[in-house]
């Protein structure tokens, strides 16, 4: 090091060259060696503590770095989002991966990218303790220089701090009075806005430090209203997070609010850093400020062109959004009570009965002879409209469940918190929900299965001929041999319905945000054509089932789509789907005459059994973990999560499979006291009411509701007219 510290100073000399050089001193040969890059800036500092030559001609070099590089930039543009727009950042980080931006070392922003140029840099100057870096600088700066103590002139660092705050004022004034955030919160307008008054006020404080530096003044009257107006902008952007969570957001607005949480929290930084100066005008006092700053500045520019946290960033509230709705529409498929246990039966059946039709045409359409194009076409047409119908007419598809009811999941694990009564409400919540799932299964499969045989028995009894001949019932019942390929096609199934319930939160999130309902309502001529009260109730139903009717139609064209593009690239790609193959089995064992050895059926029947399976858990894990990302939920206690279904499941093994007998509920007792982290019971559903309870409790006037008794005794629930399920993946 000292070889390297000795050309410091040399003229004709690139220093740029010799900190790339000190810098790859320090830098461990793996950035995950945290303590040999400690090692190595602790020999750093012993030396400089031995040579006070070398000290000082490091320190020179870093004030040299200062004043003959533009620091401004590297203030208000690195780690900061730009105002280009989401899909143009995310294009410049693909070009910046592919083909990096021009370095001009005339910035300071840019020796930072040319000094630390290896992207993992980042990880071993985190990995060494603050304290260890303040303790270098408070080394290289001894003894200690009182920064412009009685000078009549700012120095050049903390003028540059002063330029780049006053820009980043800009910047969030900017920002803040952008149309689309005063959309989501309208109450921006009403008064005078947090983000013009602050830049005003650090125009003051600005104006006023300059002097103080000089004149020895105080500007600690501007400093509490600028301190006041920078929380209240604080406090806008958190209110406009949580509007957008109920309403809808998109991606641009999500871009604008990361951007401006980053811009404040910058300004904030910059800020502590002038306050301490002004108390102490000192670089010891505001070493540890540097230090974290440091760190963030490495951070930003080895990450800069990192798409994964990018778009982890900005895709959250989004996502949140997303899963929300969908955890609303999952609420409606965890059942309660015998009435809406055997409601979600009939519901299935029905499901179960279109989906024999749907699985017939199929069949019908892959006699046509088709083009590949248009085969493919034709297969996804007849699976979204399918799907949709099933919808509107309020039937189930049990495959969609798992990717509405892990979201419902997620939001109660985020509640639970780890706490034993919450846990033990979980448990219950699952054990619902799985005797729901098969329950939907039941009235799926139940149905599908004689309903095939049936349509097979009546077009053998019109034309005398069967609907599959023996050749084609064989390759139906290959499809679902568990030694061939159906568990990896049941996977790719699994996949897309994750992918449609994202897609149905996509477009409750679009109808909210865009507001399509209401402009509806406003155009004249369908008012005209269909008279106002039609009108309306059409917009209502597009309120509360455009998701739905979105997420089924593009889950049918996932499903014709795989097997298009298997056909495209000439790979062995398929789907397996639970209800289509339950139907095929039924049409196949009808055109082998029912002539089919028994373990022939048991092995088909367990095919069919793995591919619902692996249907349900591929969906529903991929939902559970986004939803639960989306969220920023850990959860701690998976053991004892385990441990208490399974204690259940031995104990009561009817919940997991039966709805509880008609007399039997479960209600909290009138006085019990509520356990922390709790609300009280009459706003929180018991163990055994179900969500749609708990909203139709809510929505009751004062005037209905029950009494308090003054015992013990457990009072019954109000009664009430039990839901019917309705469409397939309804978000209201």
């Amino acid at each position: 090091m000292k070889e390297v510290i000795d050309r410091f100073g040399t003229p004709g000399h690139d220093e740029v060259q010799s900190w790339i050089a000190l810098v790859d001193r320090l830098r461990p040969p793996r950035a995950t060696q945290g303590q040999r890059a400690a090692d190595n800036l602790r020999a750093l500092c012993v030396l400089l503590s031995r040579r006070d030559d070398l000290r000082i001609k490091l320190r020179d070099a870093v004030e040299r770095l200062f004043l003959e590089r533009k620091v401004v930039p590297l203030y208000v543009a690195s780690g900061l989002l730009p105002s280009t727009g989401f899909f143009s950042e995310t294009a410049r980080r693909v070009a910046g991966r592919l083909l990096p931006d021009v370095v001009d070392t005339e910035y300071m922003r840019g020796v930072l990218s040319v000094v630390f140029h290896r992207v993992d840099d980042e990880v071993w100057v985190n990995a060494i303790p603050d304290a260890q870096w303040a303790e270098f600088i408070g080394l290289l700066f001894m003894p200690e220089p009182q920064l412009g103590d009685h000078a009549e002139v700012l120095p050049e660092p903390v003028s540059e701090v002063i330029e780049a705050l006053r820009m980043l004022s800009y910047h969030i004034s900017s920002i803040g009075l952008d149309p689309e955030l005063v959309r989501i919160d309208p109450t921006l307008e009403e008064h005078e806005s947090p983000f013009l008054a602050q830049n005003a006020e650090l125009v003051a404080y600005l104006t006023n430090y300059r002097k103080g530096w000089s004149e020895d003044a105080s500007p600690g009257e501007d400093e509490k209203h600028l301190m006041v107006m920078l929380d209240q902008c604080a406090d806008i952007v958190l209110r406009i997070r949580r509007r957008a969570a109920k309403i809808g957001t998109s991606l641009s607005l999500t871009f604008k609010l990361e951007r401006l949480q980053q811009h404040l929290d910058r300004l904030g930084a910059l800020l502590e850093l002038l306050l301490h100066l002004r108390a102490d005008r000192s670089v010891s006092s505001i070493a540890p400020l540097i230090v974290r700053l440091f760190k963030q500045l490495i951070h930003a520019e080895c990450r800069k062109y990192k798409l994964a946290d990018y778009w982890g960033k900005n895709v959250e509230l989004l996502s949140l959004r997303m899963t929300e709705s969908a955890s609303k529409t999952g609420e409606r498929y965890i059942t309660s009570n015998r009435s809406e246990y055997f409601g979600i039966l009939r519901s299935a059946a029905l499901g179960g009965l279109i989906i024999a039709m749907m699985a017939a045409l199929k069949i019908v359409l892959g006699w046509q002879g088709f083009a590949p194009l248009n085969a493919a076409l034709a297969f996804c047409l007849n699976y979204g409209l399918g799907f949709m119908l099933i919808h509107i007419l309020g039937g189930t598809v049990a495959t969609k469940q798992p990717a509405m009811t892990a979201n419902a999941i997620a939001a109660s694990i985020g509640e639970a918190r780890g706490k034993a009564r919450n846990l033990e409400n979980l448990v219950e919540l699952i054990a619902r929900t799985v005797r729901s799932q098969l329950a939907a299964i039941l009235g799926n499969v139940g149905v599908a299965v004689p309903v095939a045989m049936l349509l097979a028995a009546a077009v053998y009894g019109l034309s005398g001929e069967h609907f599959v001949d023996r050749n084609e019932a064989a390759y139906l019942l290959d499809q679902v041999d568990p030694l061939g390929g159906t568990i990896l096609f049941a996977g790719i199934a699994g996949v897309c319905l994750f992918l449609s319930g994202l897609i149905s939160g996509y477009y409750d999130n679009l109808s909210a945000y865009g507001r399509i309902p209401q402009r509806l309502r406003q155009l004249r001529w369908p008012r005209r054509w269909f008279g106002e009260a039609r009108m309306a109730r059409v917009s209502a139903y597009v309120e509360n089932n455009l998701g739905a009717l979105a997420g089924n139609f593009f889950f049918g064209f996932l499903l014709g789509g795989v097997t298009a593009l298997g056909v495209l690239f000439g790979l062995p790609l398929d789907i397996r789907h639970i209800a289509f193959s339950s139907a095929y089995v039924g049409y196949a064992l009808f055109g082998l005459d029912l002539a089919v050895p028994v373990q022939l059926v048991l092995w088909s029947l367990l095919g069919v059994l793995l591919i619902g399976l692996t249907n349900l858990t591929v969906s529903f894990a991929l939902t559970l973990t986004v939803a639960m990302r989306a969220r920023r939920i850990t959860f701690a206690q998976g053991q004892e999560l385990v441990h208490l279904i399974l204690q259940r499941l031995m104990r009561r093994p009817r919940d997991f499979f039966l709805p509880p007998p008609a007399a039997h509920t479960t209600v909290m007792p009138a006085n019990t006291p509520t356990p922390p982290g709790l609300q009280s019971p009459s706003d929180t559903p018991t163990a055994s009411a179900s969500p749609n309870e708990t909203h139709a409790a809510d929505a009751k006037p004062a005037s209905e509701a029950q009494p308090s008794s003054p015992t013990n005794d457990p009072q019954p629930p109000p009664p009430k007219p039990h839901p019917q399920p309705s469409g397939e993946v309804s978000d209201r």
